[in-house]
């Protein structure tokens, strides 16, 4: 088990639009405290949701091919959770990596990179497995891309890493990233064993694996021209302190 404490560059720009990103997950989070434990707080997350087999059988099912209402969960599910430890712990990896994605693509290159990743993963998810009817849910489709466009941009960094929740380790961004993206699929292959059953552990580690891999070709496309200084990298962490189907 590893976790994120802190990451070495430092961006040069404020990252607004994470922060933005940031603000709207919890705000649809409060919003579906608000809707309790009843069946609205579920229709609203199979509504909202992307349910790979609504969307691929969309037209056998009598819909129009380019109805909006097929497409709209694409982006709305990336901004649903199941649960605080899900939502926490999807915006401490965005905010530990994104600040320096976007630091380095800029705000509004930003923006399109991660609704692009957030809906590509969920298109990998339906893919992988077209027939679930268990929405998937969650910012981690989204946050993959931002990782493996941290893994383009930065792969010398160093990353600070909590590990088994008692040592504090410090590795290098492409060992970090590396581990991360093998887990998830591993994990995916898992997941489709018979036995593994359609929920597959309640995690769509597809979308894990298709964002990561996105967001990596996106970034190539999307980068700006390096023309900034090399990030400079934070070297005092010893005088601070550290800091439906799920996505």
């Amino acid at each position: 088990m590893i976790f994120p404490l802190r990451d070495s560059p430092r961006p040069s720009t404020r990252p607004v639009v994470l922060w933005l990103i940031v603000a709207a997950n919890v705000a649809v989070f409060v919003w579906q405290l608000g809707l309790g434990a009843s069946g609205q707080l579920d229709a609203a997350i199979y509504a909202l949701g992307f349910v790979p087999r609504r969307f691929f059988g969309w037209e056998q099912m009598g819909g129009a091919a380019l109805d909006a209402h097929r497409f709209i969960p694409l982006l709305t599910a990336n901004f649903l959770h199941g649960g605080w430890l899900h939502i926490i712990s999807n915006m401490w990896f965005l905010i530990v990596f994104g600040d320096n994605v976007e630091d380095r693509l800029g705000h509004l290159r930003f923006l399109v990179f991660y609704l692009l990743c957030g809906a590509c993963s969920m298109l990998v998810q339906g893919w992988v497995l077209p027939g679930s009817r268990v929405p998937a849910i969650g910012a981690s489709g989204a946050i993959a891309g931002v990782l493996g466009a941290y893994l383009v941009l930065y792969p010398g960094a160093r990353v600070l890493t909590l590990v088994f929740f008692f040592f504090q380790v410090e590795f290098p961004a492409v060992v970090f990233l590396g581990v991360w993206f093998l887990s998830q699929l591993t994990n995916g292959a898992a997941s489709l064993s018979p036995a593994a059953g359609e929920a597959a552990g309640g995690v769509a580690w597809w979308a894990h694996v298709g964002g990561f891999v996105v967001g990596m070709g996106l970034c190539v496309l999307l980068k700006r021209h390096q023309r900034d200084a090399a990030p400079r990298l934070r070297r005092d962490w010893t005088t601070r302190p550290p800091r439906g189907l799920w996505t």
